[in-house]
């Protein structure tokens, strides 16, 4: 079997598929994106086709090697979201070849059905309680919150307690027999985080996701040892060796995205050096149904995995949603906030290629959204 395609479509709001084509019909889909850098990523893949036309899909980790080592420049964002796309596809290919859900090459299930949680709000959320009362209504046992909005390197009292006032409305609303995570997107320095965790504490977050931005992951360590709730990081962490100075420094989650960290093959061998260090596993997956499919497959498989994101109905998403390009969008539903194991081939899921096609040729520019602080001075997103 030899690759004779690769083809890449922007699809609404902010998504980046790609095609796989092989000269015996099997066809392998994967995302490789950066949330606003799509076009650029897509340039990427392009650059690598060149090496991958003509090649055996199933030598799957010597292509992860020549990819990500082949070039004298090596990784960043760009480059290893290209490689995780097409990691993805030929992980799908591979499947499909087989006649096997990709869990079952990588070793087979370790568990029945994936816990997922869901998002409350959007970065400036009204209502968080409300919102998050109808997603455990929904049946979602657990809901991710953004914590703040901008946030100055040292906020007042007023804004320090609006965060903890949000997040107490959040936890009195779905008690205590589910959980709340806590995203602060790397908008708090890292003095305003010492300061937030302990006021948190008294809700017993399940982590609090990002609460520096990762060129401070230096201070992680400090941070956790202030506080008992669990620290959470890795969406822009793009390797092992990224994940190297955090794992064993004091997170108790990581969370590398399977379209940002070099696709399935990655982020399975993250999980390997995280699980040496008792530290669990919550993939980052706010991105479209490809991205999700591949998750899936890995929570299947992963013994230290804790719970898996999804953006279905996500703000982000409005006008063209998760389950839109689907033929079949029940492998992406989640009865009881559960997902249940896949048996399909491959990823799990039937792409509709000819919505796929109309869809790009409406195409995107999502840009991540410009905050600025009331001085006019650059806000973190």
């Amino acid at each position: 079997m030899k690759i004779v395609s690769m083809d890449t479509f922007l699809v609404p709001p902010r998504w980046l598929f790609l095609r796989i084509r092989t000269d015996e019909g099997v066809t392998g889909w994967g995302e490789p994106v950066v949330e606003g850098r799509a076009e650029t990523v897509r340039a990427a893949v392009a650059e690598l086709s060149d090496y991958l036309i003509g090649e055996d899909p199933l030598r799957i980790e010597d292509h992860w090697q020549v990819l990500t080592k082949g070039g004298f420049y090596r990784g960043g964002p760009v480059l290893s979201s290209a490689v995780a796309g097409i990691d993805q596809a030929l992980w799908d290919i591979a499947g499909k070849a087989a006649g096997l859900p990709v869990h079952q090459l990588l070793g087979g299930p370790v568990r029945e059905k994936v816990r997922m949680y869901a998002w409350i709000g959007g970065d400036r959320p009204a209502e968080v309680a409300e919102l998050a009362a109808a997603q455990i209504e929904a049946g979602f046992t657990a809901v991710k919150m953004n914590g703040s909005a901008e946030l100055t390197a040292i906020d007042t009292p007023a804004r320090t307690m609006e965060v903890v006032r949000r997040v107490a409305a959040v936890r009195e609303a779905i008690g205590e027999h589910h959980d709340l995570v806590v995203d602060l997107h790397g908008r708090a320095s890292t003095a305003m985080a010492r300061r937030l965790l302990p006021l948190l504490e008294p809700y017993l977050p399940l982590f609090v996701e990002e609460a520096v931005l990762p060129e401070h992951s230096r201070n992680l360590a400090a941070l956790a040892a202030s506080t008992s709730i669990p620290l959470a990081t890795g969406e822009r962490l793009f390797s092992r060796w990224d994940f190297r100075d955090v794992i064993g420094h004091g997170i108790a989650v990581a969370q590398p995205d399977v379209s940002h960290a070099g696709g399935i093959s990655e982020v399975r061998r993250i999980a390997a050096m995280a699980e040496t260090y008792d530290v669990t596993m919550a993939p980052h997956c706010p991105l479209g149904p490809i991205s999700l499919a591949a998750s899936l497959q890995l929570a299947f498989a992963i013994p230290n995995f804790l719970i898996q994101e999804q953006s279905v109905g996500i703000h982000y998403n409005e006008g063209n949603d998760v389950l839109d390009h689907l033929v079949d969008p029940a492998p992406l539903t989640f009865p009881g906030g559960y997902a249940t194991r896949a048996t399909r081939p491959g990823l799990g899921i039937e792409i509709n290629e000819a919505e796929v096609e109309r869809m790009a040729r409406q195409g995107h520019r999502w840009r991540s959204p410009l905050w600025r602080h009331t001085d006019g001075s650059f806000a973190e997103w």
